[in-house]
């Protein structure tokens, strides 16, 4: 007989729980307890994969030069500098 563990995160790998709260749909990912909200539920899925992505590492990356020039920002003057980062940061 096999045996499982209903804890494990593989048994809760794609699980997740969906539920409307007032105007809008709020899901979390089982695996990761990451949650999102939409104000669809498409919308909140779609929130939902790109959130997930980013707790994994999947996705994340520094923005072109072109990327901050459509955003309005100057990418000369996109620098970290040498300040510390704020107290919630540390």
């Amino acid at each position: 007989m096999a045996s499982s563990t209903r804890d494990s995160d593989s048994d809760h790998e794609g699980e997740i729980r969906m539920w409307c709260e007032d105007d809008s749909w709020v899901i979390t990912d089982v695996e990761t307890g990451v949650t999102t909200q939409g104000e669809t539920r498409e919308e909140a899925l779609e929130v939902l994969d790109e959130a997930v992505a980013l707790h994994k590492g999947e996705i994340g990356r520094e923005p072109t030069d072109e990327e901050l020039r459509e955003l309005g920002i100057d990418p000369e003057d996109n620098t970290t500098g040498d300040t510390e980062p704020p107290d919630f940061m540390q």
